[in-house]
Parts: structure tokens; C-alpha cells; sequence
């Protein structure tokens, strides 16, 4: 049996967290959508003054600063959420660690891969040759640009050591296995690039010239 003074503590308490609910979904203005305090995938999505709150799928993120007229629900690297930092449990799936996301391919080894979760489902991209996808852009970009990834052991290139006191910040060298690429070493990392139709690259003048030109290239 609860005393009286029991009932109406718990009355008090029950008001008091009604109270705040209400408030925490009230709608600063009659239309828009706007964040919950404690939580960046959630929002507030308001019509005529009318709360509802709204749930994003899954490894997406609320943007408050998106406009009315798009989706609001976005990927993370596009997305601030400030102190908002309570996230729903994550839904995995057998090949993606959320819902929707991109997520690299690979080890730091093999780079040059990624893939797109969209509903659960994962669809594995290839980043154009030599280049490795970066998590931290979404983008593909060169390889020792890439913080997992090892540029050497992904292109299977060393840049040569420098000599004593001549040391260059770019240098450039002839694809070992193929005339019609090149290495171009940035503070002697390799980047690997390519030469255009019928031609190759010349290393008399560090740049593709026409075939015929190229000694050992035919």
C-alpha cells in the first residue's frame, strides 16, 4: 500500500516529466524542423505548430542547417552535431556496420576500395587506379594522402632515397612494369599517374612525350 504523501510525490514527479516532454517537443517556430537536445539523429518536425518527433535511418545524421526543401537526414561527415552526441543503437547487417554509410574495403594494403550501405545492403565501388578512399572525406584521393592506408605497399612502389644534400620535394620516375605510367614522389611518397594515348613517359625530360620517343617503351 502507498501512503498519501507517496501518491502525491509521485504525482508531483509524474507532472514534472510530463511537463518537461511537452516542452522538449514544442516548436520554437509553427514550421520548420529543429534538433533534440541530446540527440543527433533525431528531430523535432513541426507544421502549424504541431510536434513530431522524426527518427533519421539508421548511420545518418539530423542537419539543422539543411534547407526545408531537402532531406534533413545526412551522412555524418556532412553533419555537426555539436553536444548532440546520443546516437540510436546501430542496425548492423552480415556486410555493414550501419543502415547507410560508406565504409573503405580492405586493409592498409589494398585501399582502393569502398563501399555504399544503403538499406542494409552493401554495394563495393572501386576508386580510379591508384588512388584509395579516404573515410575521413568520402572522397578517393591519393594514396599518401590516405591515413590507413600505405601508400607503397598499395601502388608496390619505393621512391628511390635521396642523395646527401640533394634532397627535392617532387621527383618522378618510370612505372617499372609499364612506359605509359609514372610515379611522381611528393617528399618521397609515391603517387602514381598516367600518360595519355600513344604516349609514354620520358625520363630525359620527366614528362610523357610521344612513344616513338621513349627509349625501351614500343
Amino acid at each position: 500500500m502507498f501512503s498519501s504523501g507517496k501518491i502525491a510525490t509521485a504525482i508531483v514527479l509524474c507532472t514534472t516529466v510530463l511537463i518537461y516532454h511537452a516542452q522538449s517537443q514544442s516548436c520554437p517556430e509553427r514550421n520548420g524542423r529543429f534538433p533534440v537536445s541530446d540527440q543527433c539523429d533525431a528531430y523535432i518536425e513541426c507544421v502549424d505548430g504541431e510536434p513530431k518527433r522524426q527518427l533519421c535511418p539508421d548511420g545518418l545524421l539530423f542537419n539543422e542547417k539543411a534547407s526545408l526543401f531537402s532531406y534533413p537526414c545526412q551522412y555524418a561527415i556532412d553533419v555537426d552535431c555539436g553536444s548532440r552526441t546520443r546516437t540510436q543503437p546501430a542496425i548492423p547487417t552480415e556486410d555493414c556496420p550501419h543502415q547507410f554509410g560508406y565504409y573503405k574495403v580492405g586493409d592498409r594494403a589494398n585501399c582502393g576500395q569502398f563501399k555504399n550501405c544503403a538499406d542494409g545492403t552493401a554495394y563495393v565501388l572501386d576508386c580510379p587506379t591508384g588512388l584509395a578512399f579516404n573515410s575521413a572525406t568520402y572522397q578517393c584521393d591519393w594514396a599518401d594522402l590516405v591515413e590507413d592506408c600505405d601508400a607503397e605497399a598499395f601502388l608496390g612502389f619505393r621512391c628511390p632515397p635521396q642523395a646527401q644534400g640533394l634532397i627535392q620535394p617532387v621527383r618522378f620516375f618510370r612505372a617499372p612494369d609499364d612506359c605509359r605510367k609514372f610515379f611522381l614522389c611528393v617528399e618521397d611518397r609515391p603517387r602514381l599517374n598516367f600518360c595519355g594515348p600513344d604516349q609514354a613517359f620520358n625520363e630525359l625530360i620527366n614528362a610523357c612525350d610521344g612513344v616513338a620517343n621513349v627509349t625501351g617503351c614500343a
